[in-house]
């Protein structure tokens, strides 16, 4: 490994240890938490998928996560953008039933001010007021999330990865 990948890998490792230090143990203990790592993940009764389809500009590029029930009882998700430096916190996604499956698109600069992600899960299918009994966490955009040039192939790449997942011929944290 280079030594300027050294230095990123090491700097990026520090600030992941930072933020989840700084982090409120009230937020923490809320649901079980799971660190998705991954552009694909197949646990604890989900599975997910990020992909990238890019637009003319930054501005126009959306990030796609597609989610599916894997076996657990969960009904809806709702998703979280948080600012790790001052925890500021923001609905990106109001909770919504999760079905077959949901697809959520965000633009990817709101990664730039929000890079962590929770999306939590539900058992119950309504807006309650339920906390949740799971919630999965992303510190940004996955590095192994891929980009595309067209919705064709996003879609292509996010249906096959999924079938994967959950056929559990796909790649697991």
């Amino acid at each position: 490994m280079s030594r300027g990948k050294r230095s990123t890998l090491l700097l990026r490792t520090a600030l992941c240890a930072a933020m989840l230090l700084a982090w409120p143990a009230s937020a923490r203990t809320q649901a079980q938490g799971i660190h998705g790592e991954n552009s694909s993940f197949l646990g604890e009764g989900v599975a997910m998928v990020w992909g990238v389809l890019r637009g003319a500009s930054e501005a126009s590029t959306q990030v796609v996560l597609r989610i599916a029930p894997a076996g657990g009882e969960y009904r809806s998700v709702s998703v979280d953008g948080i600012d790790p430096f001052t925890q500021g916190r923001k609905v990106l996604v109001e909770r919504r039933p999760l079905g077959d499956q949901l697809e959520i698109r965000t633009p990817r600069a709101t990664f730039a001010d929000l890079p962590r992600r929770e999306i939590h899960f539900y058992k119950q299918a309504g807006r309650g007021t339920e906390e949740p009994s799971l919630t999965v966490y992303f510190m940004g955009l996955p590095d192994t999330t891929p980009e595309f040039g067209s919705e064709a192939a996003l879609l292509g790449y996010l249906d096959h990865t999924l079938e994967k997942l959950l056929s559990g011929k796909g790649r697991t944290p």
